[in-house]
């Protein structure tokens, strides 16, 4: 049976038998329901895999107590792949107040539970009880966010790099598809796990002795980062730095008289390869042996992802330390054919939700010359202002919108990806035809914050972004004859933020009479220049800032955003009430004259 033509990797003997197979060459462990779809991780990996020839099996959300739980399909021949899922497990688990979510949008019915905290470290430990001596790699952004000696918010202390504890055979970082596919190309004809771009191994005492440092940079040692805290922001700016594909070098650390040995970060997948693997035969829908929704599918079965990377580099988000900061696009054709292919499914009902990745507004988005990209070491393409390289052209994402449009079965194309200020006053057209033509009525934006100070610490542009969009927005809105609503996105607690500073968003929503929809109170990412911030309480330059830790200094700036305001508790923000309030701001002293994108 050829591979498109499997519309789901087995998950049971029988389905394996069906497929004329009397075992697994690779059996791949995960924290989410299996959904064949390219939005969730294990099934792009398992996909690529059964492309090379490979027999591929999953066993998703086993009972991980119990090693017979990933012994259904028996022993595989070649490795077993380790996945915490689409999200780190300890974000997925708890909230920011350290208190258990009330639902797990990658299980069946939300139901919670059904995966355990730190899951990449307890299902390598599951995997090698159930298989001993058998090969066992680790991946997805668990991994990713984890792969060096890291700040946990939720135990808040210091953690070893999560190889160590999984004490997993090679852990794969970054968006998988090639890295993956090198080790178990290397475990099949029984060659060292060494020099795979885009992983990380721990070396043993007499290996660690023989290891070359030559070229590669040391990070702060295990030891030093459990005893000095500012070392964890060395270590920070040296892998920030190191995150380029192009010029990134590996790193390594010290465990004692073990070495942790990153390679450089692999190249990601260009247009055609991105293409390709879109092309792999995904049917696109959860296994059949679920029977009730599973919340996060029900999000994007209708969505089209078709972007990686993401230009930013905003110090709360781990997107970059997982996709990297390159803007990877898929080809016009290749989201035109998986369209066609969506709109002959039985649950299509003639709307596209959503066309994107990490901004609705990046696809596209490129270098003007790639060669300048070469020896870059920001972190960020748009801050703290837009490079001159960064070409955020919006006519061929406006090209792509009208061809989709003229596609007979497809009756609404929305883009709810969100969309990314520092671009959006660059793209007028764009813009203009994405509020007249691709809005459900609601459009998400992140300003995050409205103090300067604490905008620089985000990584974010200027407030003036903001307001300048909010009225592009409903003047573009009203010029088409639409009743739109904006959804901005504030943070409270960021590190740096003071009771002042988060009054000055207070201030603004009481002017609007405006509760925000949806409140997001910080939570620390590893591997995130924000984590280090709050965790030492400093910048990167070694100014002392205000962090706030514990509930209790925490609940003020989250009463700030969840508060209701005096003729507003919807958190919509109407194109005719902010033309009533524009005076109030106005007053303010922000700005006095008319705003033009």
């Amino acid at each position: 049976m050829k591979h498109k033509d499997i519309p789901f990797l087995p998950t049971s003997r029988a389905e394996m038998q069906k497929y004329g197979w009397d075992e697994l060459d690779i059996l791949l462990v995960t924290g989410d329901c299996y959904v064949d779809h390219p939005s969730f991780g294990i099934a792009v990996i398992g996909r690529v895999l059964l492309n090379k020839g490979y027999r591929v099996g999953i066993i998703a959300q086993p009972d991980w107590k119990d090693p017979a739980a990933l012994q259904v399909m028996g022993r595989p021949v070649i490795c077993c792949g380790v996945t915490a899922g689409n999200m780190d497990s300890m974000v997925n688990i708890y909230t920011a107040a350290r208190r258990l979510r009330r639902s797990d949008a990658y299980s069946e019915n939300g139901e919670t539970g059904k995966r355990p905290p730190h899951a990449v470290v307890v299902y390598t430990q599951l995997a090698k009880r159930a298989f001993p001596g058998l090969p066992v790699f680790i991946g997805g952004i668990e991994a990713s966010l984890r792969r060096v000696a890291h700040y946990d918010y939720w135990q808040d202390k210091m953690r070893q790099s999560v190889i160590v504890d999984a004490k997993a055979d090679v852990l794969s970082f970054g968006m998988g598809e090639r890295s993956v596919v090198e080790i178990v190309r290397m475990l099949e004809i029984n060659k060292p796990l060494r020099g795979i771009r885009g992983t990380a191994c721990l070396l043993g005492k007499k290996e660690a002795e023989r290891f070359n440092p030559e070229k590669y940079i040391e990070l702060p040692s295990w030891e030093e980062m459990k005893s000095d805290r500012d070392a964890l922001m060395r270590s920070t700016v040296i892998i920030e730095r190191e995150m380029n594909p192009m010029n990134g070098r590996g790193l390594f650390q010290r465990y004692g008289d073990r070495l942790l040995v990153l390679e450089p970060p692999a190249q990601p997948l260009d247009t055609d390869e991105l293409d390709r693997v879109h092309d792999l035969g995904f049917s696109c829908l959860p296994h059949p042996e679920y029977k009730k929704s599973i919340p996060a599918f029900e999000t994007i079965k209708h969505s089209v992802p078709a972007v990686r990377g993401c230009p930013g580099g905003c110090a709360f988000c781990g997107l970059v330390s997982h996709q990297g900061r390159g803007v990877r696009s898929r080809s016009q054709e290749s989201i035109i054919r998986e369209i066609k292919r969506m709109v002959k499914r039985s649950n299509f009902r003639g709307t596209v939700s959503d066309i994107g990745g990490a901004a609705g507004n990046i696809l596209y988005n490129s270098p003007r010359d790639i060669e300048k990209c070469r020896n870059c070491k920001r972190i960020s393409c748009l801050f703290p202002k837009a490079c001159s390289n960064y070409d955020a052209n919006g006519k061929p994402l406006i090209g792509l919108l009208r061809k989709i449009r003229a596609i007979p079965e497809v009756k609404h194309l929305y883009l709810n990806s969100g969309i990314r200020l520092d671009l959006a006053v660059r793209q007028k057209e764009l813009m203009q035809e994405i509020i007249r033509h691709h809005v459900s009525g609601h459009m998400k934006v992140a300003p995050e914050h409205l103090h300067p100070n604490v905008l620089k610490l985000m990584r974010k542009n200027p407030a003036e972004d903001f307001y300048k969009f909010k009225d592009f927005f409903e003047e573009t809105s009203g010029d088409a004859g639409k009743e739109q609503y904006l959804i901005p996105l504030f943070i409270s607690n960021f590190p740096g933020c003071t009771a002042k500073d988060m009054k000055t968003v207070d201030d603004y929503l009481n002017d609007h009479n405006w509760s925000p929809q949806q409140v997001q109170d910080y939570i620390p990412l590893p591997m995130t220049m924000g984590a280090a911030m709050y965790y030492t309480g400093k910048t990167a330059d070694g100014t002392p800032i205000k962090v706030n830790r514990g509930l209790a200094e925490r609940r003020p700036q989250m009463n700030v955003l969840k508060k209701k305001r005096s003729t507003s508790s919807s958190g919509k923000y109407h194109a005719e009430s902010n033309k009533r309030s524009r005076s109030s701001r106005h007053s303010r002293g922000r700005n006095s004259g008319k705003r033009s994108l």
